[in-house]
């Protein structure tokens, strides 16, 4: 096998554990934590389906690479729920470091295009990385609305954290779809807040 087709297998491998690390959301049916894995793939599903949606003109390949490989940091620093308390500088330092690993047992090319990738998702500037940034926001919202708040009583979360953490990523690279979503917001609030 060449050391090329060696290094992909070993990322590929390396990858296989994000289907380990758990999310604070449930999946829709409740009957476990959903993984970093599922979640993954799901907004990656979710960009396909909802990419009409965008404010700007959008490349959905793109997006959807970035969705794929946004979370792969977490195989070293576990999932950091965005209703958590966390300090954030010292996560972007530990996920800094994930990326460099976890990106670095690819070949130079590879390595260096998904690292770039990875961090464009992640400064969240270029019209595909706000987008894509706005649908990771979106599935869990979508997730504990359709699970009667699923994780937001755990974590005592309000309708105004959502606007202040979630609110205005979504809005900002998916208007519509927020403007959807906070109609639901309100009225799970009214009737359970």
């Amino acid at each position: 096998m060449s050391d090329r087709l060696a290094a992909q297998i070993a990322f590929l491998t390396e990858a296989d554990k994000l289907k380990s690390v758990y999310r604070a959301t449930n999946v829709l049916d409740g009957h476990r934590k959903e993984d970093s894995g599922s979640h993954s793939w799901h907004i990656a599903l979710y960009a396909l389906i909802l990419s009409e949606h965008a404010n700007k003109d959008i490349n959905l390949d793109r997006v959807i690479r970035m969705l794929l490989i946004h979370d792969l940091v977490e195989i070293d620093v576990g999932d950091s729920p965005i209703h958590g308390d966390h300090d954030i500088a010292a996560m972007e330092a530990a996920e800094s470091a994930a990326a460099d690993r976890i990106f670095g047992l690819l070949p130079d090319d590879q390595a260096a295009e998904l690292r770039a990738l990875w961090h464009e998702f992640e400064a969240a500037e270029s019209d595909d990385a706000v987008f894509a940034k706005s649908i990771d926001r979106v599935q869990p919202v979508i997730g504990n609305l359709e699970t009667n708040g699923g994780t937001w009583p755990e974590y005592n979360v309000t309708r105004e954290q959502l606007e202040d953490r979630v609110g205005w990523k979504v809005a900002k690279g998916a208007p519509a779809i927020w403007d959807h979503l906070k109609a639901r917001i309100a009225k799970w609030f009214s009737e359970n807040g």
